[in-house]
């Protein structure tokens, strides 16, 4: 019989407060692994989260390589992790009154990882594997013109280095909602 192996569950603050990259428990044995995508006692003990799941809505992507969603800070917490798959993450803090304000922080996603993104932080990624499931948990249902903010994920003011080219005339690698999103400055001048 094959040894089991256990990943303990473990929580890192960012650059950008309230933001956590997060390794979730895993056991693997011989038929593959089983992660643990939530723990309400574990995420109470380490970020303080309230300890009854505080997700009202979960939702999964279906994205091919290349491709990038985001950059999207609605007013709601968010659990993000990759079901299957790899992404490159992306976390722009565009809240008004933190400190950590247009800072970026960037994490790849794999099974095993998550990211908490906290009101207010866009999140977005970049499909690395020929299909990527990317899977938000959202803290409140998500409604057409919910507050938030959302910026360009290709503004270079941003740095973010994307890994995969991204060809502008192609959907199929940005929306043209997200292609014609402000820039961080735009969206810094408005407050």
């Amino acid at each position: 019989m094959s040894a089991v192996g256990v990943t303990p569950f473990e929580a890192s603050p960012t650059e950008v407060e309230g933001l956590w990259t997060i390794t979730v428990k895993t056991v693997a044995e011989p038929r593959g692994a089983v992660r643990e995508l939530y723990r309400a006692g574990a995420y109470a003990e380490a970020l303080g989260l309230p300890p009854s799941p505080p997700w009202a809505q979960v939702n999964v992507t279906e994205t091919r390589r290349g491709a990038i969603r985001g950059l999207h800070g609605e007013d709601m917490t968010k659990l993000v992790a990759v079901a299957s798959g790899e992404a490159f993450g992306a976390y722009l803090d565009a809240r008004r009154d933190s400190p950590t304000r247009g800072r970026v922080v960037t994490a790849v996603l794999r099974p095993g990882t998550q990211v908490l993104v906290p009101p207010g932080v866009c999140n977005g990624f970049q499909a690395l594997a020929e299909s990527t499931q990317y899977l938000y948990c959202f803290d409140r249902e998500w409604e057409p013109g919910m507050p938030g903010v959302a910026v360009d994920p290709l503004d270079p003011e941003l740095g973010i280095p994307w890994p995969l080219p991204v060809d502008l005339a192609d959907e199929a690698q940005l929306s043209a909602k997200d292609a014609s999103l402000p820039s961080w400055a735009e969206v810094s001048a408005t407050g």
